[in-house]
């Protein structure tokens, strides 16, 4: 299929470029994310959202991030930050079926079974882009996560051949929008709320890339935005339990990476494939797969992701007992992470920071029997993590309480134990739950210790009246 010619080439932001002054894309993002959380805002910016901006490719920002921008720079209206008008964008409204495919600043709204629409139709109407974005916002700050994984999903359906309508910029935004929710919300709330809602951005996603009509641009993003959905998907099916879908997932994902080329693709369904492959009792293919990760990774001029890879490999020697091979991957994953962040950094590392460093190499430390040092490491990793990475704090917790028990400490390892259980009310984990159910059995025979008993009291608890499945609090 001769795909359709390019677009003109988006006007860059240089006054949003000059805001960001000396700061890499990373650190501004990051900045962008404080000012958020100062007003009460939650914006997955990462360093390609900040690229697309000062390309020009996102020419106004949804409301959420206007409202963070204002924030920061008091007094300045979108024009003065480089953007366009939000009623020139909007400008752009569809065409019916005499004037051709509809401009990218407008979505369709599905009717109830999403699929392709009879030639010259377009479904229930049009929704601006910007307002589709306010719309999700919403439901992600007033919703349960499940609803708001549905809300997250790629708002379009296939479209016909015979309608003529071009698959475009807005779609793939769409896919790279609901990859970007679903994280957030699994950071905050873990993935058993979150997976049985993924069915539906992830068919989306690989409905557009089947659809065809688009050009080369937007076949990039579209299959970069659906294998990251995969990873994703696969991701909350890991979490929750579900080690079969989590593999296949993958195995999706690092297929789509190898259709499209995509070396970052293909670098993080290894990194995750080898993550599976540990926590599976298959420390072999962990090593493999992370080692797999590092050739194509090289490529990346990535440091931090090259640091990541190195920690899956150490996880897999660990898993081997190989103690030496353990640590020179342990030490190359320090020496690499020193080097700091950069613009090549891929989007999804950023949970990957100091505290995830230390966890990971509290976990090998504890797959080697070597309880006091993986204490040291799991104490750091609760002690660094930033507040938004719920889940992972109560991970850390967790595996510090498994850690403190194993080295004999009962009942310090009972007080981590509490406190983890206490995160799990708001983060809906099954793999975390069968660590502190382990913990638990454990600590059972020192139930005369008064820690001990009330750790053992609430979990028993806990167990009796699980929250419903799909239930959280507020996003």
């Amino acid at each position: 299929m001769t795909p359709l010619p390019e677009p003109p080439p988006h006007r860059p932001n240089t006054a949003f470029r000059r805001l960001r002054g000396q700061l890499s894309p990373s650190e501004f993002a990051a900045s962008v994310r404080r000012a958020a959380r100062e007003i009460g805002e939650q914006v997955s910016c990462d360093a390609r959202y900040i690229g697309r901006v000062e390309s020009g490719a996102i020419r106004c920002p949804n409301y959420a991030y206007e409202r963070v921008f204002r924030h920061m720079f008091p007094g300045r209206t979108l024009n003065d930050l480089g953007f366009a008008s939000r009623e020139s964008v909007r400008g752009h409204g569809a065409r019916g079926p005499a004037g051709g495919p509809p401009a990218p600043a407008s979505l369709p709204v599905p009717g109830p079974r999403p699929g392709p629409e009879p030639s010259g139709h377009r479904g229930g109407g049009i929704v601006d882009i910007f307002e589709e974005s306010e719309l999700l916002r919403r439901a992600f700050m007033a919703g349960g996560a499940a609803a708001a994984a549905v809300a997250a999903a790629p708002r379009v359906g296939a479209p016909s051949r015979r309608s003529g309508r071009r698959v475009g910029e807005a779609e793939a935004a769409a896919v790279e929008e609901a990859v970007r929710r679903i994280r957030v919300l699994d950071d905050r709330h873990g993935a058993d709320p979150l997976y049985a809602h993924t069915a539906k951005p992830l068919s989306a996603a690989y409905a557009l890339l089947d659809a065809g009509g688009y050009s080369r641009s937007v076949a990039e993003r579209l299959f970069a935005g659906a294998g990251e959905l995969a990873i994703s998907v696969g991701w909350l099916a890991h979490d929750s339990g579900r080690l079969p879908d989590a593999r296949s997932h993958y195995a999706e994902a690092l297929a789509t990476a190898r259709v499209s080329g995509d070396a970052a693709l293909e670098a993080h369904a290894f990194c995750n494939t080898a993550f599976l492959a540990r926590d599976a009792g298959r420390p072999r293919e962990a090593v493999r797969a992370a080692q797999a990760a590092q050739r194509v990774a090289e490529r990346l001029a990535s440091p931090r992701l090259l640091s990541l890879l190195a920690l899956r490999e150490a996880g897999g020697l660990a898993g081997l007992t190989d103690r030496g091979g353990c640590e020179r991957a342990l030490l190359r994953a320090r020496t690499l992470f020193g080097r700091g962040p950069c613009d090549a950094d891929p989007e999804w590392m950023s949970f990957f920071g100091e505290a995830e460093l230390e966890g990971l190499e509290a976990q090998c430390w504890s797959a080697l029997g070597e309880w006091k040092r993986a204490v040291e490491h799991a104490r750091r990793a609760v002690s660094l993590q930033n507040p938004h990475f719920t889940r992972n704090i109560a991970l850390f917790t967790t595996e510090l309480a498994t850690d403190l028990v194993a080295g004999g400490a009962p009942d310090a390892a009972a007080a981590a134990a509490v406190r983890a259980l206490g995160l799990l009310e708001q983060v809906k984990s099954s793999r975390i739950r069968r660590m502190l159910d382990d913990t638990a059995r454990i600590l059972r025979p020192y139930g005369r210790d008064e820690t001990v008993a009330d750790f053992l009291a609430r979990h028993e608890a806990t167990a009796a009246h699980p929250e419903p499945a799909g239930r959280t609090g507020p996003v």
